[in-house]
């Protein structure tokens, strides 16, 4: 077999079994249409009031940026490992890297988004 019919077969093995479960779930699962099911669902409690709210952007900004600086800090673990192999060129590319993190984060700070307002 050719590298290319290889991939043929597993792109279509993979279509089959996408469509064959999700024509499963479609035929086995029940159905039921209630307008109930249509409300805003508040932990079991009556929502009050509109249910859509406006929340501040500062909380999202906030999550996204510590996720942001939590996955580049695990980027630095690997290098820690092989720190000695790679000589000056590793040092030079995680110095880079850092540099970037630290612009990023001096960017951020300046523009406000670290504080509680």
């Amino acid at each position: 077999m050719t590298n290319l019919l290889l991939l043929l077969v597993v792109l279509l093995t993979a279509l089959a079994l996408v469509l064959v479960a999700w024509g499963l779930g479609v035929w086995l699962a029940p159905r039921s249409y209630n307008p109930l099911k249509e409300e805003a669902y508040e932990c079991g409690v009556p929502t009050r009031g509109k249910s859509w709210m406006q929340f501040k952007v500062g909380y999202y900004l906030f999550a996204i940026l510590f996720l942001m600086f939590d996955v580049e800090a695990v980027f630095l673990f690997p290098w820690a490992v092989v720190v000695q192999d790679l000589g000056v060129y590793g040092l030079t590319s995680v110095l880079f890297f850092l540099i970037v993190l630290i612009l990023g984060l001096a960017y951020a700070w300046k523009k406000g988004a670290l504080t509680w307002k």
